[in-house]
């Protein structure tokens, strides 16, 4: 085995080791994991509820019948899985590694900070899709959400919906990185959380809200996360139409990417040891 060989094993390990942390950290918490299930679980049902109700007296309402908005509602829910992991409890996170000092072993580990966060955010969301698969099976099996309309649309859906995880996991690291520049910010990320979650669709689709506050999503990256893969699943956005959104997707990755890669390099530069 050549030196090259081994380092390259040795790399591959290591990164496996850090996008199992997430995993392992919740498969051997038991309770966490009944939480997560039940937490879902009231969510869904509550989701569920909210839209028949509110479809009650009406057949259609922005372009989409009961069965379509239930479905999105649903899906929408159990796609935040992917985004709603905590990693609080182990003070795993940007903003308390900069609170406590510790982001400085960030930039002392033979592996780049930047690759370091991706992997854990890889292991976080790999851990997340499977909660949205068995959310997913579950709630086809019970009649909840209905199956895509074709294999085009399913096919079309997958693609946009890896798109989309690749747009919010810059979103979110765009969020991270903010930390760097202000210390104490705990507020100002619920703010930006909300607003992504608002502006993405997860609360509600984007359809029911006013035309001047669509207009203002469409030159933001939030809706290419979750609303235009989910309209395209339940048939909002047709398959034709859905090639130009992906390739807005796609450009919002190729910015997005450029424009953190530059703020990781900016970061460093602002490392700063806090307390003992």
């Amino acid at each position: 085995m050549t030196a090259n060989t081994a380092s390259t094993m040795t790399l591959l390990s290591r990164g496996r080791h850090i996008a199992s942390i997430t995993p392992r950290g919740e498969l051997l918490a038991p309770p966490r994991m009944t939480a997560t299930a039940l937490r879902l679980l009231v969510q869904v049902c509550l989701v569920v509820y909210l839209w028949r109700g509110l479809y009650a007296h009406t057949d259609s309402s922005a372009g989409l019948d009961e069965t379509q908005a239930v479905t999105y509602a649903v899906l929408a829910v159990l796609a935040n899985r992917i985004r709603g992991l905590d990693r609080r409890a182990g003070r795993d996170t940007v903003i308390q590694h900069l609170h406590f000092g510790t982001i400085v072993y960030w930039y002392l580990r033979p592996m780049s900070p930047r690759r370091y966060y991706a992997l854990r955010a890889l292991g976080d969301q790999l851990y997340g899709f499977g909660w949205v698969l068995a959310g997913y099976a579950l709630s086809l099996a019970v009649g909840i959400v209905v199956p895509p309309s074709s294999y085009e649309v399913a096919a079309v859906f997958a693609v946009s919906m890896l798109l989309g995880q690749l747009v919010l996991y810059y979103v979110m690291m765009l969020v991270d990185l903010l930390c760097f520049w202000t210390l104490r910010n705990e507020s100002a990320l619920l703010i930006l959380v909300f607003a992504q979650n608002l502006l993405s669709g997860v609360y509600a689709p984007l359809w029911y809200f006013p035309d001047w506050f669509i207009t203002l999503s469409a030159f933001l990256p939030f809706q290419a996360t979750l609303g235009v893969p989910l309209s395209i699943y339940v048939g909002r956005i047709g398959v034709d139409d859905a090639f130009v959104q992906m390739a807005v997707q796609g450009v919002w990755i190729v910015l997005l990417a450029l424009f953190t890669r530059w703020l990781w390099d900016r970061a460093g530069r602002r490392v700063v040891a806090q307390g003992g």
